[in-house]
Protein backbone atom coordinates (compact mmCIF):
# COMPACT_ATOMS: atom_id res chain seq x y z
CA UNK A 1 0.00 0.00 0.00
CA UNK A 2 1.11 3.42 -0.71
CA UNK A 3 0.97 5.69 2.50
CA UNK A 4 0.63 9.45 0.28
CA UNK A 5 1.35 12.55 2.80
CA UNK A 6 -0.03 16.07 2.10
CA UNK A 7 1.82 18.38 4.84
CA UNK A 8 0.64 21.66 5.06
CA UNK A 9 1.83 24.88 7.10
CA UNK A 10 -1.47 24.01 9.31
CA UNK A 11 -2.88 20.58 8.88
CA UNK A 12 -1.29 17.50 7.53
CA UNK A 13 -3.33 15.11 5.23
CA UNK A 14 -2.27 11.39 4.90
CA UNK A 15 -3.90 8.64 2.55
CA UNK A 16 -3.45 5.33 2.45
CA UNK A 17 -4.16 3.65 -1.00
CA UNK A 18 -4.53 -0.03 -2.03
CA UNK A 19 -3.77 0.08 -5.71
CA UNK A 20 -5.90 3.52 -7.12
CA UNK A 21 -8.46 3.14 -4.52
CA UNK A 22 -8.33 5.80 -1.64
CA UNK A 23 -8.83 2.62 1.53
CA UNK A 24 -8.62 4.97 3.92
CA UNK A 25 -7.70 9.25 4.97
CA UNK A 26 -6.84 10.95 8.04
CA UNK A 27 -6.51 14.69 8.60
CA UNK A 28 -4.24 16.01 12.00
CA UNK A 29 -2.88 19.17 12.96
CA UNK A 30 0.99 19.63 11.57
CA UNK A 31 3.44 20.52 14.55
CA UNK A 32 6.95 21.44 12.39
CA UNK A 33 8.84 20.47 15.54
CA UNK A 34 8.16 15.90 15.19
CA UNK A 35 10.75 14.01 14.78
CA UNK A 36 10.62 10.86 13.17
CA UNK A 37 10.18 8.68 16.10
CA UNK A 38 7.19 10.89 16.59
CA UNK A 39 5.41 10.07 13.52
CA UNK A 40 6.09 6.53 13.84
CA UNK A 41 4.05 6.18 16.74
CA UNK A 42 1.87 8.77 15.27
CA UNK A 43 1.48 6.95 11.81
CA UNK A 44 1.46 3.60 13.77
CA UNK A 45 -1.59 4.45 15.77
CA UNK A 46 -3.27 5.16 12.87
CA UNK A 47 -2.95 2.12 10.85
CA UNK A 48 -4.04 0.32 13.99
CA UNK A 49 -7.35 1.64 13.25
CA UNK A 50 -7.27 -0.44 9.90
CA UNK A 51 -5.93 -3.66 11.54
CA UNK A 52 -3.12 -2.38 9.40
CA UNK A 53 0.87 -2.40 10.54
CA UNK A 54 4.11 -0.60 9.21
CA UNK A 55 5.13 -4.47 7.30
CA UNK A 56 1.96 -3.00 4.67
CA UNK A 57 3.03 -0.03 3.35
CA UNK A 58 5.00 -0.10 -0.09
CA UNK A 59 6.03 3.19 -0.03
CA UNK A 60 5.89 6.81 0.95
CA UNK A 61 4.97 9.60 -1.20
CA UNK A 62 5.78 13.37 0.20
CA UNK A 63 4.62 16.61 -0.43
CA UNK A 64 5.59 19.11 2.31
CA UNK A 65 5.28 23.03 2.60
CA UNK A 66 7.38 22.44 5.57
CA UNK A 67 11.06 21.99 4.60
CA UNK A 68 12.42 20.89 8.37
CA UNK A 69 9.57 18.24 8.37
CA UNK A 70 11.01 16.54 5.44
CA UNK A 71 14.40 15.29 7.77
CA UNK A 72 11.44 13.68 9.89
CA UNK A 73 9.93 12.26 7.18
CA UNK A 74 12.99 10.28 5.93
CA UNK A 75 13.57 9.34 9.48
CA UNK A 76 10.19 7.74 9.53
CA UNK A 77 10.22 5.99 6.10
CA UNK A 78 14.05 4.71 7.05
CA UNK A 79 13.29 3.21 10.51
CA UNK A 80 9.77 2.36 11.11
CA UNK A 81 8.04 1.87 7.64
CA UNK A 82 11.38 0.24 6.24
CA UNK A 83 9.70 1.88 2.79
CA UNK A 84 11.12 3.81 -0.71
CA UNK A 85 9.85 7.48 0.10
CA UNK A 86 9.62 10.00 -2.34
CA UNK A 87 10.02 13.62 -1.79
CA UNK A 88 7.90 15.50 -4.72
CA UNK A 89 10.19 18.85 -5.85
CA UNK A 90 12.84 19.52 -8.22
CA UNK A 91 13.40 16.64 -10.90
CA UNK A 92 10.37 14.72 -9.78
CA UNK A 93 8.58 13.29 -12.88
CA UNK A 94 5.09 14.48 -12.60
CA UNK A 95 3.94 14.26 -16.02
CA UNK A 96 2.51 17.66 -16.50
CA UNK A 97 4.69 21.03 -17.89
CA UNK A 98 5.11 23.43 -15.85
CA UNK A 99 5.36 26.39 -17.61
CA UNK A 100 6.25 29.15 -14.71
CA UNK A 101 9.24 31.35 -14.35
CA UNK A 102 11.25 29.55 -11.88
CA UNK A 103 9.79 25.73 -11.09
CA UNK A 104 11.13 25.87 -8.24
CA UNK A 105 9.80 28.04 -6.72
CA UNK A 106 5.87 26.11 -7.01
CA UNK A 107 5.13 24.24 -3.87
CA UNK A 108 4.61 20.22 -4.38
CA UNK A 109 0.91 20.62 -3.32
CA UNK A 110 0.26 23.13 -5.96
CA UNK A 111 1.82 20.50 -8.63
CA UNK A 112 -0.23 18.21 -7.18
CA UNK A 113 -3.38 19.32 -7.28
CA UNK A 114 -2.91 20.31 -11.50
CA UNK A 115 -1.95 16.86 -11.78
CA UNK A 116 -4.54 15.05 -10.54
CA UNK A 117 -6.99 18.19 -11.81
CA UNK A 118 -6.07 17.07 -15.32
CA UNK A 119 -6.12 13.64 -14.70
CA UNK A 120 -9.72 13.87 -13.58
CA UNK A 121 -10.94 16.68 -14.88
CA UNK A 122 -9.36 17.52 -18.10
CA UNK A 123 -7.83 20.60 -19.48
CA UNK A 124 -7.77 23.80 -18.69
CA UNK A 125 -8.84 23.43 -15.18
CA UNK A 126 -8.54 26.00 -12.42
CA UNK A 127 -8.19 24.30 -8.66
CA UNK A 128 -8.78 26.36 -5.60
CA UNK A 129 -7.40 24.83 -2.54
CA UNK A 130 -8.43 26.10 0.84
CA UNK A 131 -5.85 25.69 2.72
CA UNK A 132 -3.49 28.26 5.01
CA UNK A 133 -3.57 30.25 2.09
CA UNK A 134 -6.26 30.24 -0.66
CA UNK A 135 -4.61 28.69 -4.02
CA UNK A 136 -5.50 29.14 -7.12
CA UNK A 137 -4.20 27.13 -9.65
CA UNK A 138 -4.37 26.59 -13.83
CA UNK A 139 -3.63 24.34 -16.30
CA UNK A 140 -4.15 25.64 -19.28
CA UNK A 141 -6.25 24.14 -22.47
CA UNK A 142 -2.79 22.61 -23.47
CA UNK A 143 -2.59 20.61 -20.47
CA UNK A 144 0.72 22.85 -18.98
CA UNK A 145 0.51 23.91 -15.23
CA UNK A 146 0.79 27.97 -16.26
CA UNK A 147 0.88 29.68 -12.54
CA UNK A 148 -1.35 31.07 -10.50
CA UNK A 149 -2.94 32.92 -7.99
CA UNK A 150 -2.24 33.16 -3.80
CA UNK A 151 -3.92 34.55 -1.35
CA UNK A 152 -5.20 35.26 2.76
CA UNK A 153 -6.54 31.99 3.55
CA UNK A 154 -9.54 31.65 5.53
CA UNK A 155 -8.09 30.51 8.94
CA UNK A 156 -5.29 33.28 8.77
CA UNK A 157 -7.36 35.93 8.23
CA UNK A 158 -9.88 35.54 10.55
CA UNK A 159 -6.90 34.24 13.36
CA UNK A 160 -5.48 38.00 12.27
CA UNK A 161 -9.17 39.81 12.91
CA UNK A 162 -9.57 38.78 15.74
CA UNK A 163 -6.24 39.27 17.40
CA UNK A 164 -6.80 42.81 16.15
CA UNK A 165 -10.00 43.46 17.45
CA UNK A 166 -10.70 43.10 21.26
CA UNK A 167 -14.47 42.45 21.21
CA UNK A 168 -14.80 40.18 18.59
CA UNK A 169 -15.11 36.34 19.61
CA UNK A 170 -13.98 33.57 17.77
CA UNK A 171 -16.81 31.98 15.93
CA UNK A 172 -17.46 28.47 14.22
CA UNK A 173 -16.89 28.23 10.52
CA UNK A 174 -20.41 27.72 9.80
CA UNK A 175 -22.87 29.44 6.89
CA UNK A 176 -25.13 32.46 8.43
CA UNK A 177 -28.64 31.93 8.50
CA UNK A 178 -28.93 35.55 6.44
CA UNK A 179 -26.22 37.45 4.54
CA UNK A 180 -27.58 40.44 7.04
CA UNK A 181 -26.63 39.28 10.25
CA UNK A 182 -28.17 39.88 13.29
CA UNK A 183 -25.99 38.83 15.72
CA UNK A 184 -21.95 39.80 15.98
CA UNK A 185 -21.57 35.81 15.31
CA UNK A 186 -23.57 35.43 12.46
CA UNK A 187 -22.06 38.71 10.98
CA UNK A 188 -18.47 37.32 11.01
CA UNK A 189 -19.61 34.03 10.03
CA UNK A 190 -21.60 35.65 6.79
CA UNK A 191 -18.12 37.68 6.10
CA UNK A 192 -16.06 34.55 6.19
CA UNK A 193 -18.67 32.65 3.76
CA UNK A 194 -19.54 35.67 1.49
CA UNK A 195 -16.58 37.40 1.28
CA UNK A 196 -14.34 34.05 0.47
CA UNK A 197 -16.81 32.85 -2.13
CA UNK A 198 -16.55 36.47 -3.18
CA UNK A 199 -13.29 36.07 -3.61
CA UNK A 200 -13.13 33.52 -5.43
CA UNK A 201 -15.83 34.11 -8.11
CA UNK A 202 -14.00 38.17 -8.34
CA UNK A 203 -10.33 35.89 -9.25
CA UNK A 204 -11.90 33.36 -11.16
CA UNK A 205 -13.76 35.40 -13.51
CA UNK A 206 -10.34 37.37 -14.26
CA UNK A 207 -8.02 33.84 -14.95
CA UNK A 208 -10.98 32.56 -17.00
CA UNK A 209 -10.63 36.48 -19.30
CA UNK A 210 -7.08 36.07 -19.31
CA UNK A 211 -7.48 32.02 -20.09
CA UNK A 212 -9.86 32.81 -23.07
CA UNK A 213 -11.41 30.05 -21.70
CA UNK A 214 -14.46 29.13 -19.52
CA UNK A 215 -12.27 26.40 -17.61
CA UNK A 216 -14.30 24.34 -15.01
CA UNK A 217 -13.60 25.15 -11.19
CA UNK A 218 -12.26 22.49 -8.43
CA UNK A 219 -12.51 23.11 -5.13
CA UNK A 220 -10.16 21.27 -2.64
CA UNK A 221 -8.74 21.49 1.05
CA UNK A 222 -10.57 21.41 4.30
CA UNK A 223 -12.89 24.47 4.14
CA UNK A 224 -13.76 23.75 0.28
CA UNK A 225 -17.13 22.39 1.21
CA UNK A 226 -18.10 25.56 3.72
CA UNK A 227 -17.59 28.02 0.65
CA UNK A 228 -18.72 25.96 -2.34
CA UNK A 229 -22.29 26.21 -2.15
CA UNK A 230 -21.97 29.95 -1.76
CA UNK A 231 -19.76 30.86 -4.49
CA UNK A 232 -21.04 30.74 -8.38
CA UNK A 233 -18.02 29.51 -10.42
CA UNK A 234 -17.60 26.41 -8.47
CA UNK A 235 -18.06 23.13 -10.21
CA UNK A 236 -17.14 20.69 -8.29
CA UNK A 237 -15.48 19.75 -4.55
CA UNK A 238 -12.88 16.90 -4.54
CA UNK A 239 -11.46 17.33 -0.94
CA UNK A 240 -8.75 15.17 -1.03
CA UNK A 241 -7.40 16.03 -5.00
CA UNK A 242 -4.04 16.22 -3.72
CA UNK A 243 -3.49 12.69 -2.07
CA UNK A 244 -4.60 11.40 -5.32
CA UNK A 245 -2.22 13.73 -7.00
CA UNK A 246 0.52 12.28 -5.05
CA UNK A 247 -0.71 8.74 -6.10
CA UNK A 248 -0.45 9.66 -9.23
CA UNK A 249 2.52 11.09 -8.81
CA UNK A 250 3.85 8.16 -7.44
CA UNK A 251 3.00 5.99 -10.16
CA UNK A 252 5.33 8.12 -12.88
CA UNK A 253 8.43 8.02 -10.79
CA UNK A 254 7.82 3.75 -10.28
Amino acid sequence: MLLAVDVGNTQTVFGLYDGDRLAEHWRVSTEAERTGDELGVLVGRLLELRDLGFEDIAGVCLSSTVPPLVRAYEDFARDYAEARLLVVGPGTRTGIPIVYDDPREVGPDRIANAVAARERYGAPCIVVDFGTSTNFDIVSPAGEYVGGVLAPGIEVSMEALFARAARLVKVDFAPPPSVIGKTTVAGLQSGLVYGFAGQVDGIVRRIRAELGDTAPVVATGGLAELIAPHAETIDRVDPLLTLEGLRLVWDRNG
